[in-house]
């Protein structure tokens, strides 16, 4: 399927489209500023501030189905569109949120950014990979998503500085009245209505920007009903791969929010850094890992078979799981940023195995595999909840270690399954991929 219109309607469009990447990449990346941010204004738990990957995450399981359906009926430039007015939505929110002082409604805030952005990804990834000649799909998805990457390395750099203030110190707020605590606390929980109002003002722009200029559309098939629909899912869930899919990516995703969304807390607590150096840790190291990983990854592909790379990279991901457990200082520090490069090709590589060869199923098979990242949502719960029992964030990565060591058995199954079946045409385009 191409899009029938002009080449130099394709560029403007492509153009347009990493500005998509490059933003959802950004306020992803923001969520682990928000966690210690969030937990230190609202005196919270481990456990508590883990909500904030919840309300982001559980999004995704909600919006999936409904993203999809909404593609086929109304286009990928409207779903875009609509994707953008509850970005900014959310992202506007976060002002009531910090006057008012009310967790909830910052997490209530967070959903609807997801929202948002579940529209979003769900359009521009396939959109990127139709938006030209169909040979060169996957050139464009990569260097498309190579803007998602850099906005994970500025984020939290950027983020930090303007997010994370420099209030007063636990001592002092200890010694504090319960009145002039609270205000206190308010006053720091307010640093985020600025960069949170620059960011909803920027993304409604875009969504005006996307509104008035006239994007190639690609032909679509009308919408099944709602029962073919459920049958078409139902078919994609007996089909084994799929299914097996769903279950790696389900762990995958969690053990990446696990990764990234509490390494300030982590290198604070480990490494006794400062939440600025961590958060810069967290961009120039585990940002710029995440990248090279991917890279790197992409091409050890042409040498060495997806799988067997996936089981490969999978448990060196669980051995340095284990050894982040159970060691200290900076060396702990450079065995996250480790784990985040050699986890940096799991979702994609994920994603392309569960709908290889899976024929009718592979719309269905998408939807469900995107239905998967609600472990984002779930996953860092077990974690908070361990860090909290056991008085140590390190033995929260006992969580991460259990989701590596379900990647590999994924990637297992896929090379036990490749000995016994006859050879199958490569993916070459369509697969959705996430940083």
């Amino acid at each position: 399927m191409t899009v029938p219109t002009a080449r130099r309607s394709y560029k403007f469009a492509f153009l347009m489209l990493t500005t998509l990447f490059f933003m959802w990449g950004f306020v992803h990346n923001l969520d682990p500023i928000l966690i210690p941010h969030l937990r230190r204004s609202f005196s919270l738990t481990v456990l508590q501030a883990a909500l904030v990957d919840s309300a982001v995450y559980v999004a995704y399981f909600v919006m999936a189905l409904p993203a999809g359906l909404l593609i086929r009926r109304a286009g990928y430039r409207c779903t875009i569109i609509a994707g953008l007015l509850l970005f900014g939505i959310g992202s506007l929110l976060f002002l009531p949120a910090a006057d008012t002082h009310r967790y909830a409604v910052f997490l209530a805030a967070l959903f609807i950014i997801a929202c948002g952005l579940t529209l979003l990804e769900t359009a521009a990834n396939p959109y990127a990979a139709l938006l030209g000649r169909p040979e060169r799909a996957t050139q464009r998805l990569n260097l498309a998503q190579s803007f998602n990457g850099l906005a994970a390395a500025i984020a939290p750099i950027v983020g930090a500085r303007l997010i994370l203030v420099e209030g007063a110190t636990d001592a002092q707020l200890r010694t504090m009245a319960a009145g002039a605590r609270q205000a206190a606390l308010a006053a720091e929980a307010a640093s985020v209505k600025g960069p949170y109002l620059v960011l909803g003002l920027v993304i409604f722009a875009i969504a005006v920007v996307f509104y008035f200029i006239r994007l190639p559309e690609p032909e679509r098939k009308a919408a099944e009903p709602g029962e073919r629909v459920a049958g078409a899912i139902g078919r994609a869930w007996r089909h084994g791969p799929v299914r097996r899919a769903v279950v790696a990516q389900f762990f995958y995703v969690g053990a990446q929010v696990c990764v990234f969304s509490f390494f300030i807390l982590f290198a604070a607590q480990a490494a006794g850094l400062s939440q600025i150096a961590a958060a810069d840790y967290l961009g120039w190291g585990c940002g710029v890992a995440f990248v090279a990983g991917r890279f790197a990854g992409t091409c050890a592909m042409k040498y060495v078979a997806p799988a067997r790379l996936l089981l490969a990279y999978a448990l060196v991901c669980s051995l340095l799981s284990v050894f982040t457990m159970f060691a200290s200082g900076m060396a702990c520090v450079a065995a996250v940023i480790g784990i985040v490069f050699f986890m940096s090709i799991m979702f994609p590589t994920i994603f392309a195995l569960g709908i290889q060869d899976a024929g009718a199923n592979t719309e269905m098979g998408s939807s469900l595999i995107i239905m998967a990242i609600v472990g984002g949502a779930l996953l860092p719960l077990a974690f908070g909840f361990i860090s909290d029992i056991t008085h140590s964030i390190q033995l929260g990565y006992g969580v991460p270690l259990v989701c590596f060591l379900v990647v590999a058995w994924f990637a297992r199954t896929v090379l036990v399954l490749e000995r016994t079946a006859a050879p199958v045409p490569p993916l070459t385009n369509g697969a959705l991929k996430r940083v």
